[in-house]
């Protein structure tokens, strides 16, 4: 995961200290690279030793390695695509404009939420949803329609899973888990009040809770046995919730990939499901 990405998604959280110096390596991190901490710190009007605190805040030794994970930020940040422009969706924008900022914006939450989530992670979240006795989703608004897209996916497989869109429903289907089972739960903010109820339950329970959430520090995540993370650009598409939807549903499509390639039996379910509904197209 890209240093920058995970300053910017952290800077709400951060102290006025901290957030001026993240700002600044944020918007204009090509300059930082020629900076020593001293001068980062005049710019900033920040002590040095503040600096090198926020480095090691941020895991590193000091000011020198976080200087490095920019560089390789730099190196491998992904570019738009040409022709395409990403900015603020205005309202005088023509047809043509909204279609690039659309497509720029969703291509781009789905490209850096991969880089979100490490390798491992996902093998956790893989080998605790393939050994579920039953998977339970969790998730209100748009959030919701993910979490049903999911469970009809993995339901095609053969996997048991419970989803309702009535969060009501929802918290009373957890009250029957156990530690052989999985909370998939999703909320980009991190914050809907009904599915932290449900994650709360599903801990008490003994389930294994897997969160998708936005990377900001968010009170759900805190709740995960495993949590995954999407990036989203609702900042610029603000109508709705249309890039966090979409990287929500990357993630679970990557999921739902990687549990049809390890199980054997997949196929003839798809295919068994493919035939169940012919008969209904004749």
């Amino acid at each position: 995961m890209s240093v920058l990405k995970i300053i910017s998604a952290k800077l709400g959280s951060m102290t006025s200290a901290d957030r001026q110096i993240g700002q600044f390596i944020v918007d204009r991190p090509d300059e930082m690279l020629t900076m020593s901490s001293a001068a980062l710190a005049e710019a900033t009007g920040r002590s040095q030793s503040s600096v090198v605190k926020f480095s090691q805040k941020l895991g590193y030794a000091g000011y020198q390695e976080l200087k490095l994970a920019v560089s390789k930020a730099k190196a491998q940040e992904w570019q738009v695509p040409p022709g395409m422009i990403h900015a603020t969706i205005e309202v005088g924008d023509s047809y043509l404009a909204i279609l690039q900022k659309l497509i720029s914006s969703k291509v781009m939450s789905m490209q850096q939420t991969v880089a979100a989530n490490e390798e491992p992670t996902i093998g956790r979240a893989l080998e605790a949803l393939d050994g579920a006795r039953r998977i339970f989703m969790a998730g209100v608004g748009a959030s919701s329609l993910v979490a049903r897209d999911f469970s009809y996916k993995l339901l095609k497989i053969g996997r048991v899973v419970i989803h309702d869109s009535d969060s009501h429903v929802q918290i009373a289907n957890v009250s029957t888990l156990d530690a052989r089972d999985v909370l998939f739960a999703l909320s980009y903010s991190g914050t809907s009040h009904e599915t932290l109820k449900i994650a709360r339950l599903a801990r008490q329970r003994g389930a294994t809770v897997i969160t998708l959430t936005g990377l900001q520090p968010n009170p759900l995540a805190e709740l995960a046995d495993i949590r995954l993370n999407t990036i989203a650009d609702e900042e610029r598409v603000r109508s709705s919730a249309i890039t966090s939807r979409d990287a929500q549903l990357m993630l679970t499509d990557l999921l739902f990939l990687l549990l049809v390639q390890r199980q054997p039996t997949a196929q003839e379910f798809i295919h068994a499901s493919e035939d169940a509904v012919s008969v209904l197209k004749l």
